[in-house]
């Protein structure tokens, strides 16, 4: 297995299952018309899915490019931007100051996610962060470790 398909840690940012959501709520609106015994309106509920379908799809693009992490023995990446983990000296126990650059562009990390502070072969410090910090931080010291 070569090392960029060895993933050791991986968050896709979002599941397909959000695209269901659209035609999925056409779909009971549609129902609920047929139920009420009124006039139905398919075309309507059918734009109504297509709309809510698309909106959703870009929704699943967003969070799936911008809040990606992905693990492997070389590399870190964080949203849109790669950490080389040749560069990075070891994790920082502490919690990182204030103002420390954040990976992935953001001024810090995405709502609802753990941060982990990394400390790079220039003594500087950086954040990263997972929704599951602690697993993100055990596969990063098993990934350090293995490259000592």
């Amino acid at each position: 297995m070569s090392e960029s398909t060895d993933v050791r840690y991986h968050e896709p940012g979002a599941s397909g299952w959000a695209l269901t959501w659209g035609p999925l709520f056409a779909l009971l609106g549609y129902g609920g018309e047929l139920l009420a015994g009124g006039p139905t309106t398919p075309l309507l509920w059918l734009l109504t899915g297509a709309g809510l379908g698309t909106l959703s799809a870009l929704w699943v693009y967003a969070r799936r490019r911008f809040l990606r992490v992905r693990l492997t023995p070389a590399e870190l990446w964080q949203g849109t931007e790669c950490l080389p983990l040749d560069r990075v000296a070891g994790l920082d126990e502490t919690e990182a100051p204030f103002g420390t650059r954040v990976l992935g562009g953001g001024l810090s990390a995405p709502r609802r996610y753990a941060e982990v502070a990394l400390r790079l072969d220039d003594d500087s410090v950086v954040v990263a962060w997972a929704r599951d910090g602690r697993a993100l931080r055990e596969a990063l010291r098993a990934v350090l470790r293995e490259r000592a």
